[in-house]
């Protein structure tokens, strides 16, 4: 991996909250090019990246997707308020 200004730098977790915005193309240049650099050295964003864009190209194949159970609906929601609470203490 090159070189690179810690003040320029981006971080992995940086990647994944960005990730839709990059793959849609609407980031600033300037991110985008950061995001590119992290990728280009950095091989979990590299699989993270693959297995995001498969995902999201599997979902949108979907004629008619099934139905999110219940109980796998509570706990992602779960999950993720979890995750806002963490964030929300650093």
């Amino acid at each position: 991996m090159s070189e690179q200004p810690e003040s320029a730098g981006i971080e992995c977790r940086q990647i994944a909250e960005l990730l839709t915005d990059y793959l849609e193309d609407r980031l600033p240049p300037a991110t985008r090019e950061l995001i590119d650099w992290h990728i280009d050295g950095c091989g979990p964003c590299v699989a993270f990246l693959n297995t995001f864009r498969s995902t999201v190209t599997a979902v949108r194949t979907l004629a008619d997707p099934p139905p999110v159970p219940p109980e796998l609906k509570q706990r992602l929601i779960a999950v993720l308020r979890s995750t806002q609470e963490s964030r929300g203490r650093r």
